[in-house]
């Protein structure tokens, strides 16, 4: 018996309520594990193989499961047995996620603490590969009424031009904004380019009137305040 046919008859084997699917049905979502919710997802395995064994590679192959988050069409496809309408599937299902999470986050969210805007960024940030400079824009309650990605890339202090910033700030007639970036290395202390272009920022919002609440550097699931730590 071939290796193919054995996993065949292993899924086939399963008894009808403990299949996936018919579990969901009976259990609900929350009873499955990340396994089974993607075999869900993919529907079908291959000739040689089962969906649930599918399934299982497909996470093996990205690790975490928050590192599927990040895949893009071609990775997904680059995994034997997954097709470009199997790979369709599970983006529509990870990019779902994603902004019912947002969502749930963004509903008018309010900073009290450099803690609360750590706690609202680093879910996304800290497991980023490359550098995002992103802006939090609050109204006079501290609230968060947008929040939008500047640049990605090595920070620079050509790069990350005040200009870029507080124009969505004016846009947004926000009071005031919190700055973040993350980096890749894990470690959130910040370089002297940080802290330079952290005066920049704060000596324009002050000239325009909307003030530089923080900056945030965010690590692996760490991060510096340049606010706690005196820079602002």
């Amino acid at each position: 018996m071939s290796i193919g046919t054995f996993s065949e008859l292993m899924i086939r084997d399963i008894h009808i309520d403990d299949r996936p699917r018919e579990r969901l049905i009976k259990q609900g979502p929350q009873s499955l594990s990340n396994v089974e919710l993607i075999a869900i997802l993919l529907r079908t395995g291959t000739k040689q193989e089962s969906v649930l064994s599918l399934a299982n590679r497909v996470l093996t192959y990205f690790e975490k499961l928050h590192e599927l988050k990040y895949a893009t069409l071609e990775e997904i496809m680059s995994i034997k047995g997954i097709g470009q309408a199997k790979a369709v599937q599970l983006l529509a299902a990870i990019e779902l996620g994603r902004r019912l999470s947002q969502k749930q986050i963004d509903s008018r969210f309010a900073v009290r603490s450099p803690k609360d805007a750590a706690s609202y960024l680093m879910p996304e940030m800290s497991s980023l590969q490359q550098e995002h400079f992103v802006a939090l824009y609050l109204n006079t309650k501290n609230q968060v009424i947008h929040k939008q990605t500047i640049f990605i890339g090595s920070l620079n202090s050509s790069i990350v031009h005040p200009r870029e910033i507080f124009k969505e700030a004016i846009k947004r007639s926000a009071a005031s904004i919190i700055c973040a970036h993350n980096h890749p290395s894990g470690n959130a202390a910040p370089s002297p380019e940080d802290i330079e272009v952290t005066k920049r920022l704060q000596e324009a919002g002050y000239i325009i009137g909307i003030e530089l609440i923080d900056h945030l550097i965010i690590g692996d699931h760490q991060y510096f305040s340049l606010k706690e730590q005196g820079y602002i």
